[in-house]
């Protein structure tokens, strides 16, 4: 299957293609701001594929960058309408710890991603050479529990964990690697249900009504 993955969620922004056992990627820094229509067609052209070739595209869903995550979503969301793909939403925690693995990371490690307010997101994944499995769910957490890992040693990983972390590894989720993760799924969904991960409960604040000026 030719698979395009959208990977936004971190400062560390990626697409790639994999066809088969072929994977391109181009990696770009947020702050950069560079076209994510540019990187698309960057690697589909380092890949030697017209966009009527691909097959599945799939998206990092965070957490992380909101709205890295969300314009990677509407590109997905445009795409299926224009081309009729098959789409995929899978956790960027997920791909922070196949990233790890790839990298040669065997053990318990807890996966961090800023979640503002001096909170995180946290996760704890067991990865070895062949398997990679999350042990404790995402939720979040505050510095104070964190800070506790890593007083008790344990391995701290995430895309940018030493700002608050001395002993913390960077891991950045990289779109090669969530195509990979795809290529070993097939819970396709419609566009209209990819949602970010976002584990706060959303609030809204009702504005008063107007008032007649006399």
């Amino acid at each position: 299957m030719k698979i395009l993955a959208l990977e936004f969620s971190s400062p560390q922004r990626s697409v790639a293609v994999l066809n088969g056992l072929a994977c391109c990627e181009v990696v770009e820094t947020a702050v950069r701001h560079t076209a994510a229509l540019g990187m698309m067609a960057k690697v589909l052209a380092d890949a030697g594929l017209e966009r009527e070739q691909i097959e599945c595209l799939v998206v990092g869903l965070g957490p992380g960058s909101y709205h890295g995550i969300r314009a990677a979503i509407a590109l997905a969301q445009g795409w299926q309408l224009a081309n009729g793909v098959k789409l995929l939403g899978i956790s960027s925690t997920e791909v922070i710890a196949a990233q790890a693995q790839a990298e040669g990371f065997s053990g318990t490690a807890s996966v961090v991603v800023d979640a503002q307010r001096n909170e995180f997101y946290l996760a704890r994944y067991e990865i070895t050479p062949v398997t990679c499995r999350e042990i404790e769910p995402l939720r979040i957490a505050t510095l104070a529990e964190v800070r506790a890992r890593e007083t008790a040693e344990e391995i701290l990983i995430g895309p940018e964990v030493t700002r608050w972390f001395a002993s913390g590894q960077i891991i950045f989720p990289h779109a090669a690697t969530l195509a990979r993760l795809a290529a070993t799924r097939n819970d396709f969904m419609a566009g209209g249900k990819l949602e970010p991960i976002y584990l706060r409960e959303t609030a809204f604040v009702k504005a008063p009504p107007l008032r007649a000026i006399t």
